[in-house]
């Protein structure tokens, strides 16, 4: 499974990232944890996989239009994932989240561009976390960054943030 955010198409994302491609054609589902910006976008990501995305703070109606809700969450493989674009700052995140989604084993989000993935101390006070950085807009990262997730029979067996290749 694929995972981006923050793609801002069109300033940052012209066309997809040729180093992207081998990955998407690889990816069983594609999740986008906001701010795609406009929807061709998710036309390209869902012609490859299914794909599940999230509204971020720069989608307009169009992306909503095409299917993008504030949150979601979805049951893939067994594993309980809930996505949002902005989860607040940094500090108290974990347990934020566990508020917000009781249920979730793992919250997908964006928005900072900063990758994460973080396992928390207690998992009955605090979940699992997962920032796919921007393949696109690296900001302050030396490069642009994706995750893979790998989730079968209930569990999450692989997730991993991938520099994107130059």
């Amino acid at each position: 499974m694929l995972v981006v955010s923050d793609t801002h198409a069109p300033r940052h994302w012209k066309a997809c990232p040729p180093a992207l491609l081998p990955e998407l054609e690889r990816a069983e589902l594609v999740l986008h944890a906001g701010d795609v910006c406009t929807p061709d976008v998710l036309d390209l990501l869902a012609g490859f996989a299914p794909l599940h995305v999230v509204r971020g703070n720069n989608d307009g109606p169009d992306v909503a239009a095409w299917g993008a809700p504030d949150t979601l969450e979805l049951d893939l493989a067994g594993v309980k994932v809930a996505m949002i674009h902005d989860s607040g700052q940094k500090q108290g995140r974990s347990a934020r989240m566990r508020r917000r989604f009781p249920e979730a084993d793992l919250v997908v989000f964006g928005h900072s561009h900063i990758p994460l993935e973080e396992v928390p101390d207690d998992p009955r006070t605090g979940v699992r976390l997962l920032n796919p950085g921007s393949p696109t807009d690296k900001r302050r990262q030396p490069t642009g960054t994706y995750a893979v997730l790998d989730l079968r029979d209930g569990a999450i067996v692989d997730a991993r943030i991938e520099p994107l290749a130059r």
